[in-house]
């Protein structure tokens, strides 16, 4: 099960009612940042910008490739370790929004990780260190340290060696 927190809520569905959970400013300053940050080519300069302007943790060389979606919501609540790379056009989600509740749920990315193209990360995830995930792939639920997994949803395609990363 993934680590969300639920928070119901009356009237129309979650998302209709977006603005009572998070400032429209706020949310207009992210989706800002994270529209210029999706074609920064330096990593380094994107790093900084979702640092200081978002409030994520990014380790150390971690690179996140071109077109990445980090949550426009609630992008505080991803962390990334060190030397990761976050392939091309994935999504980092640390939200749901359903009809009637909304879910958070903080993602951390370990260290030496490595997320293939166009995958979609869902709240309240844990990808331990040392993971790959295949490209396109759902996950949706923890993946150990040094597993390969993939597809949708994503599945344990080799669990990792013990302590290896």
């Amino acid at each position: 099960m993934r680590r969300t927190e639920r928070y119901p809520v009356e009237g129309p569905n979650s998302l209709w009612q977006v603005y009572r959970t998070i400032p429209f400013w706020r949310a207009f300053r992210n989706t800002l940042v994270i529209v210029m940050g999706r074609y920064i080519p330096f990593p380094s300069w994107k790093n900084t910008l979702f640092r200081k302007v978002l409030g994520m943790e990014i380790g150390e060389h971690s690179a996140m490739a071109f077109m990445v979606v980090p949550d426009i919501l609630y992008p505080e609540r991803i962390k990334i370790g060190s030397n990761t790379i976050i392939g091309y056009n994935t999504t980092i989600l640390a939200h749901e929004y359903l009809i009637d509740e909304y879910r958070l749920g903080d993602v951390v990315i370990g260290s030496n990780v490595m997320i293939g193209a166009n995958s979609t990360i869902l709240p309240g995830v844990i990808i331990g260190d040392g993971a790959i995930v295949c490209a396109a792939s759902l996950v949706h639920r923890d993946v150990p340290p040094g597993a390969f997994v993939g597809g949708n949803p994503a599945k344990i395609i080799r669990q990792g060696q013990g302590g290896e990363s």
